[in-house]
């Protein structure tokens, strides 16, 4: 169970990541991440309905039926986005207004429905919440790296307005990276996310390759040592 959950934690946040590995729900990625605290925003909002939403799908997934699976997700689903956005529309309104539709848009984040089809109904409960926190903070991740990559680059700060979302005692999280900066204006504008998205996709690929391609020396030199098992396999 723990290489279970050990497996779910990889996929989640790197192997099957929504964004960089299956390049699911581009919508708000693009479209929320002008900064980084709004992307941090939308992916808490985000990480909230699909932990709750593969909870919810795994404990009634025995009375389910499949011929009604998908309108009974989607009705779930769109349940528990109401809720989350009375919650940030109550307790977190700057934001909520800052993030304005894309709240209630959470409902069609083909992520959400794909976790629960493919793996919440087929998972006992423990396994499918922490599926659904995994490639919720993966997603979180993957909104916070584009939103601080625009926000540096098209205004030189960073967690711009962050009070919004964490309180006034985080305001020292607001930070001007480059003072006098004039801003690169097309960072901030639509272009400049698919511009850093590809950048940081194209980061990943370089990275798994390199791992893939790891000469074989530095993975004996990572494997463990084995005093006397040379001479045993030898001698057997």
């Amino acid at each position: 169970m723990t290489a279970n959950y050990r497996t779910i934690t990889k996929n989640g946040l790197w192997t099957r990541n929504v964004v960089f590995a299956q390049l699911m729900a581009l919508c708000p990625l693009l479209a929320v991440t002008g900064t980084a605290t709004n992307g941090l925003g939308m992916g808490l909002a985000t990480t909230a309905v699909i932990v709750i939403s593969n909870g919810t799908v795994s404990l009634f997934r025995g009375v389910i039926t499949q011929e009604v699976r998908i309108p009974v997700f989607v009705l779930l689903i769109a349940a528990i986005v109401t809720l989350v956005d009375m919650a940030m529309n109550a307790w977190l309104h700057e934001l909520h207004k800052v993030l304005g539709l894309f709240v209630p848009l959470i409902v069609t984040n083909c992520a959400i429905l794909g976790r629960a089809e493919s793996f919440a109904s087929r998972q006992p409960i423990g396994p499918s919440l922490v599926d659904g926190l995994m490639m919720g903070l993966g997603f979180t991740v993957a909104l916070l790296l584009l939103g601080a990559g625009r926000e540096i680059l098209g205004s030189g700060t960073l967690f711009a307005d962050a009070h919004l979302l964490l309180g006034e005692a985080f305001s020292f999280l607001e930070l001007t990276l480059i003072p006098d900066y004039r801003g690169f204006l097309l960072m901030v504008l639509p272009p400049g996310g698919f511009l850093v998205l590809g950048f940081l996709l194209v980061g990943k690929r370089l990275f798994d390759s390199r791992v893939q391609n790891r000469p074989i020396s530095a993975v004996a030199a990572d494997a463990p040592a084995c005093t006397g098992c040379h001479a045993q396999s030898l001698s057997s």
